[in-house]
C-alpha cells in the first residue's frame, strides 16, 4: 500500500468515516464553533432531545421516485379523464407547466381497481403493490412548490428547494442518533443507473454536523467504497501503517491538551474492525433463503437491482440503521432512466414499474411477517405527479405528460398509521389539489411526529435563526393517524 493508497483508505473509507463519527460522538473532534453554539450536552444529538411524545416508529424506510410518478395513472383513480378524453382543458388559466405545451385531455393508461378489504383503488401499473393496499395509506393531495427537478428533489427531502439544507434523514440521526456503533444512522442506496437530480445534496447533512450525512452505499461492487484495502498488505506495511497511524493520533492528542480520555477511546475503538466485519455481514445477501431472495425478485433481471436494495434496506434497519433511503431512478439521461415520461407515459412507466413494484410489496410484506412494520415507517414519495392533459400541441392527444406540482399522490405504510385509506383528494381530472391540501412541510411534520418528534421543537441554531426541518411551517396531518 503506497501512500496515496493509505490516505486514501484512512480518509475516505468506512473505517474512517467511523472513527470520525465516534470520535464526535464523544466529544473529541467537534467544531468549537458548533461548541460554543450548543453548550454543554451529548455532541451530536438535538439541544431538546426526543422523544418529545410516544414514538409509534423506531425507524424508516424511504422509497424515491425520481422524475416524477403520474398519480392519475397509478393510485388517484378519476373516472371523468375518460369521459373527456381528447377534450381541451377549458377554462382562462393557462396551465403554467414545465415545457409550456398543453395537449388535450387523456384518460388513464391503466386499469383501475379496488383491491383488499379497503377496498383502495389502485391501477394495474402496480399489480404486487395493488395486493398490500390494506396496508397503504395513500395522501391523495400533496402539492409542491416547484415544477423543476431538482429544486423539487429538494424539497421533497429536505423541505426546501434550495441545497444547503440538511435532508429529512439526517435530521432524524441529529435527533435520534443510532442503534449501533457499526453502522451509519442514514444509509443511501441509489439507483444503479445513476444519482438524482442533485446529486449528494439529496442526502446532505447541510448546516447540521457532518457525521449525520447520509453516507452513500454503492449499489454495484462493493457496498462500501474503499473499506478494504485494494491489495493485501504485508506485516511489515501493515506495522508502518499502524505506526503513522499512532503519530497522527499523538499529534491529535497534542493538540487536544493530552486528554487520557480521548487516549482511551483511540486505543478502544477497534472501529475500522467493526466496520469491515458489519457491512459485509449485512451486505451478504446469500445468507437469505432461496424462497426470500425470490419474493424480493433477485432472480429477474429487471428487478434484480431494486430487489437487492430493498433486501438490503430491511437487513440494515435490523442491524440498527435508522433511517434507509432508496432511489428508482436517476437524473437526466437519453433513454430515459426515471419516471420522467414526457414523451410517452406507458413506455416510460411500465419500465420503470416492472423494476420496482414486486420488491416494494416484498419489503412489505417481509417487514408485516417479520413484526417490523409495528414500527417502522415507509415511505413511498415522488417529487410531484403529471398533468392529465398530455405535453403535445394544443389539438393533440399526445402520449407524455408533463409536470405538474399542484396535485399528486404519495403513501405510507406501517407504525402509527391507519391502513387501507387515501386521504385529500385532487379535482375531477387530477390536476389540483381541491380537497385538504398537504405541502411538504406537514407531510415531514407528521413523518417526525410518528417517530417521536415535535417538529418545532427538532431545531439547530444556524446564522442566526433556529433552523428546522419545517421551516416556520407544518402540521401533522393527525386524520391518517390511527
Amino acid at each position: 500500500m503506497d501512500r496515496r493508497d493509505f490516505f486514501s483508505w484512512a480518509q475516505y473509507g468506512l473505517g474512517g468515516a467511523a472513527l470520525a463519527t465516534l470520535l464526535v460522538r464523544d466529544g473529541f473532534a467537534e467544531d468549537a464553533a458548533a461548541s460554543a453554539q450548543r453548550g454543554p450536552k451529548i455532541p451530536g444529538e438535538a439541544d431538546d432531545p426526543p422523544p418529545h411524545h410516544s414514538a409509534k416508529a423506531k425507524r424508516a424506510i424511504h422509497i424515491c421516485l425520481c422524475g416524477g410518478l403520474s398519480h392519475i395513472d397509478s393510485f388517484d383513480y378519476k373516472p371523468a379523464l375518460a369521459k373527456d378524453h381528447g377534450q381541451k382543458l377549458g377554462g382562462d388559466e393557462r396551465p403554467d407547466v414545465f415545457f409550456g405545451q398543453v395537449g388535450l385531455i387523456r384518460k388513464n393508461d391503466w386499469e383501475f381497481a379496488q383491491h383488499g378489504k379497503s377496498g383502495l383503488w389502485v391501477s394495474a401499473l402496480f399489480p404486487h403493490i395493488a395486493k398490500m393496499a390494506d396496508e397503504l395509506t395513500v395522501i391523495r393531495s400533496m402539492v409542491a412548490e416547484s415544477s423543476s427537478h431538482t429544486p423539487a428533489t429538494f424539497q421533497e427531502n429536505s423541505g426546501f428547494r434550495f441545497n444547503g439544507f440538511p435532508a429529512a434523514g439526517a435530521w432524524l440521526s441529529y435527533g435520534l442518533g443510532n442503534d449501533t456503533d457499526e453502522l451509519p444512522a442514514y444509509v443511501v442506496l441509489p439507483d444503479t443507473r445513476g444519482l438524482p437530480a442533485g446529486g449528494t445534496v439529496n442526502w446532505t447533512n447541510g448546516f447540521l454536523p457532518a457525521r449525520h450525512q447520509g453516507v452513500m452505499f454503492n449499489t454495484q461492487g462493493p457496498a462500501v467504497r474503499d473499506l478494504i484495502p485494494s491489495r493485501e498488505i504485508g506485516p511489515s506495511v501493515e506495522r508502518a501503517s499502524r505506526d503513522l497511524l499512532v503519530r497522527l493520533n499523538a499529534r491529535h492528542l497534542a493538540e487536544r491538551g493530552g486528554s487520557d480520555a480521548l487516549s482511551a477511546r483511540i486505543e478502544s475503538y477497534g472501529l475500522a474492525a467493526k466496520m469491515q466485519l458489519a457491512v459485509p455481514r449485512v451486505t451478504h445477501l446469500d445468507d437469505e433463503t432461496a424462497a426470500t431472495q425470490e419474493s424480493y425478485g433477485l432472480h429477474r433481471d429487471e428487478t434484480r437491482d431494486f430487489g437487492r436494495n430493498c433486501l438490503l434496506a430491511r437487513r440494515l434497519l435490523e442491524q440498527g440503521v435508522r433511517f434507509v433511503q432508496l432511489f428508482s431512478g436517476g437524473a437526466f439521461g437519453s433513454p430515459r432512466i426515471n419516471w420522467d415520461g414526457h414523451e410517452d407515459v406507458v413506455q416510460n412507466h411500465t419500465q420503470e414499474a416492472a423494476r420496482i413494484d414486486q420488491p416494494v410489496a416484498a419489503l412489505l410484506a417481509d417487514l408485516r411477517q417479520r413484526g417490523l412494520l409495528d414500527d417502522t415507517l415507509v415511505l413511498f414519495t415522488t417529487e410531484f405527479g403529471r398533468t392529465p392533459f398530455t405535453q403535445s400541441a394544443a389539438d393533440v392527444v399526445g402520449k407524455g405528460r408533463d409536470h405538474n406540482q399542484y396535485g399528486f399522490s404519495v403513501w405510507l405504510a406501517g407504525a402509527g398509521l391507519k391502513p387501507g385509506v387515501a386521504y385529500g383528494a385532487t379535482d375531477d381530472i387530477g390536476w389540483k389539489a381541491v380537497d385538504k391540501p398537504v405541502p411538504w412541510h406537514d407531510f415531514h411534520a407528521t413523518v417526525l411526529h410518528l417517530l417521536g418528534i415535535d417538529h418545532t421543537r427538532l431545531t439547530y441554531y444556524h446564522n442566526g435563526i433556529r433552523r428546522r426541518l419545517t421551516n416556520v411551517h407544518g402540521h401533522v396531518v393527525s386524520e391518517i393517524l390511527s
